[in-house]
């Protein structure tokens, strides 16, 4: 099973989001024991503009964690043309896609109903992935 960390799963961890943490955290150390999960390029611009001068070293750990999927213009081009509202959940989607993952973990499920790699919580993710 491979998995596709959205950016807000890596805000809740790096901003130590009190109610979002702990799930959180234990999706990136399955991702760190499984060698299976990845994130988008655009995330980690993403995270450095949200996170400031502070995020670097996040970052730098979270890259020994997760793959990073690199996409091109057919990626962006795909993601344009899916029928989901927002463009970057969309662009999401296609790097998921690109990396072949299974399912998406996010807390924004609602938002990839649309997406061609479906979506799970971190809750729900863990109750499969033990």
């Amino acid at each position: 099973m491979k998995i596709f960390v959205d950016t807000d799963v890596l805000l809740d961890v790096a901003l130590n989001r009190k109610a979002f943490v702990a799930e959180s955290a234990e999706v990136l150390r399955w991702a760190s024991r499984t060698g299976k999960g990845a994130i988008a390029w655009h995330s980690l611009s993403n995270c450095a503009y949200l996170l400031k001068g502070d995020g670097r070293d996040f970052l730098v750990n979270l890259l020994g964690i997760v793959q990073v999927v690199t996409c091109g213009q057919p990626e962006a081009l795909r993601a344009l043309r899916l029928p989901m509202n927002d463009l970057e959940d969309a662009l999401q989607a296609t790097a998921a896609l690109a990396f072949g993952a299974d399912w998406i973990v996010t807390r924004n499920g609602p938002d990839f109903r649309n997406s061609p790699v479906p979506a799970l919580s971190p809750a729900d993710f863990l109750k499969i992935a033990r």
